[in-house]
């Protein structure tokens, strides 16, 4: 028995962000460093509360951060790659939200690798933590199981 989870397909995921590989994703071996997986991650979580209107980079009071995350990976993506980073939330809580990710490698159904990653939103200035706002719960209300 494995305890690896099931390779994710495209229509499970609610949101979805297009990103190219670059030249310098790819290690030694040929193929997308493992950890720049979590950098398309983040990258398709931060262009999609900016896209809704939900966070100012460098001037909204309550930002999200990263407390936990993990990824699981099931076939190699490569220059020159498309990745597109399927999204959905399958835990709301009052603080924090557990976003589920899978990078789909150019138009493949199948997830090449599967991620989740769980935010704490904390007020900026004094780093502690504060209820999700209400526009940010409403914008992960959409995308959530």
């Amino acid at each position: 028995m494995s305890n690896k989870p099931e390779r994710p397909c495209r229509e499970t995921f609610r949101h979805f962000t297009r990103m190219p590989t670059r030249w310098g994703d790819h290690d030694s071996y040929g193929h997308v460093n493992n950890v720049v997986y979590y950098s398309y991650c983040e990258s398709a979580i931060t262009a999609f509360l900016v896209e809704q209107g939900t966070l100012e980079i460098a001037s909204s009071p309550v930002i999200g951060l990263i407390v936990n995350s993990s990824c699981t990976y099931f076939a190699p993506i490569c220059f020159p790659d498309q990745v597109s980073v399927g999204m959905r939330i399958s835990h709301l809580g009052n603080s924090s939200a557990r976003y589920e990710l899978a990078l789909f490698r150019n138009d493949e159904h199948e997830a090449a690798a599967a991620a989740h990653i769980v935010y704490v939103y904390v007020d900026r200035a004094s780093n502690t933590s504060v209820p999700i706002p209400q526009t940010v719960r409403t914008a992960l209300a959409r995308i959530t199981d």
